[in-house]
């Protein structure tokens, strides 16, 4: 088979031939030119017309071929549309005015969804920035060509970019799995943002919005999600208990360092961890520790009784419940604990929601790890910009333009 035909083939070229192939500097120039037996299409509407006039030879970088470097030659034409006006006919090669080839893009951004984008780079010898190029042209089609009106269900958390309080909100589809947006900053005017790059058609067909206690978060969502269940995370509620449970056993190891500095010393796993993750030495040392009139026995006890809150299936049995434990942490003489169950009261209502829909952000968690080994992969991205990026085509599960012949 002749070179031209394996260019021809994996390109998909229908309305365009190969004229010439030379090798140059190390490079192979490929030099396209068209099919003069079809018209010209619109860049715009797709419309076939006739052309216009030719502008001036553009070079798109392409696939390496056994290693070797692919250039694209070709002098595109323009088309007098009698919708759009004069226009740039489609090149089917390319997307937009990106120097990169669609089958480039695609193959450096599948690489760059495994190992870092420098390692890439180096493997095709390309800079990075020709990488970071590769994956923006495949994350701005996929996020125009995918499909979200089937989300109802989404989670709504914030992770660190970096040091500083550098913060991202992140919004995830919390039944397909996947990242749906990805914004500077975690204010009120962040999840707005997204509220109307959403719309609000969409916003009003979301039946349930898990997040934490967020404040600023909590107002837009009441705000622009009026058909939603708002359900507090459990994961953020036992992260509270747990540190109020931690709070207890600091306070008392203080006042027992002078009668018995070593009662309490390493054993804040024991009170924090579930009894059925601790090790033999641990249930023993706890077994002694639950002997003795301490505190944090008290506060070990409200800890394991509210676990049991979330075995409940009925709101309402839930809710029995839930009323009992509040009297018992409210009279435990714990002021961390009695703290606690003030914030549980005030937020009741939507805590109680999770028993009507029954989800939680054990997926955000998940894929807010994911979002974290992503950016530690390339040791950060300087740019909050980048950092999108990164993680719309890590996470997103966004469409791949569609090629003609498979490369990885």
């Amino acid at each position: 088979m002749l070179i031209e035909s394996i260019i021809r083939k994996t390109l998909g070229l229908k309305r365009f031939c190969v004229k010439e192939v030379k090798e140059e500097d190390g490079q192979l120039l490929v030099y396209l030119a068209p099919d003069k037996r079809y018209k010209l299409a619109c860049s715009r509407c797709g419309k076939k017309m006739p052309g216009y006039d030719t502008l001036a030879e553009t070079r798109w970088r392409h696939v390496p071929l056994w290693g070797i470097p692919v250039v694209l030659i070709y002098a595109p034409r323009r088309v007098k549309c009698a919708t759009c006006g004069v226009k740039v006919e489609a090149i089917p090669w390319t997307q937009g005015k990106s120097p990169l080839s669609v089958p480039l893009s695609v193959v450096l951004a599948t690489w760059a969804k495994e190992v870092a984008w420098q390692v890439v780079g180096r493997l095709f010898g390309f800079h990075w920035n020709t990488v970071r190029k590769a994956v923006k042209d495949v994350v701005d089609y996929g996020l125009k060509h995918r499909d979200i009106s089937d989300v109802v269900y989404i989670g709504i958390d914030e992770i660190s970019r970096r040091k500083g309080h550098i913060y991202h909100t992140q919004v995830y589809d919390l039944i397909g799995k996947r990242l749906l947006w990805s914004g500077e900053g975690r204010s009120s005017s962040t999840l707005e943002a997204f509220c109307d790059e959403l719309g609000t058609e969409r916003c009003e067909q979301i039946e349930a919005v898990c997040c934490d206690m967020w404040a600023p978060y909590l107002d837009v969502i009441k705000e622009r999600f009026p058909n939603a269940v708002l359900v507090f995370d459990k994961f953020h509620i036992v992260r509270h208990l747990i540190e109020a449970v931690d709070t207890v056993r600091k306070q008392e190891a203080w006042e027992l360092k002078a009668a018995n500095p070593e009662l309490l010393k390493k054993t804040r796993y024991i009170w924090l961890k579930n009894p059925c993750n601790l090790t033999e030495h641990q249930r023993v040392r706890l077994s002694d520790l639950e002997k003795l009139n301490l505190k944090i026995n008290r506060a070990y006890l409200l800890k394991e009784a509210f676990r049991r809150f979330w075995d409940y299936t009925y709101p309402a049995w839930a809710k029995k419940y839930l009323d009992q434990w509040f009297w018992w942490a409210t009279h435990s003489r714990l002021q961390p604990m009695r703290r606690f169950a003030w914030m549980i009261r005030r937020h009741e209502k939507d805590i109680l929601n999770y028993f009507k829909v029954l989800i939680d952000n054990g997926c955000v968690e998940a894929l807010n790890n994911k979002a974290k080994s992503i950016s530690h992969r390339a040791f950060g991205y300087r740019t909050s910009r980048t950092f999108n990026l990164a993680q719309y085509h890590g996470m997103g599960k966004l469409p791949m333009p569609p090629l003609t012949h498979k490369f990885v």
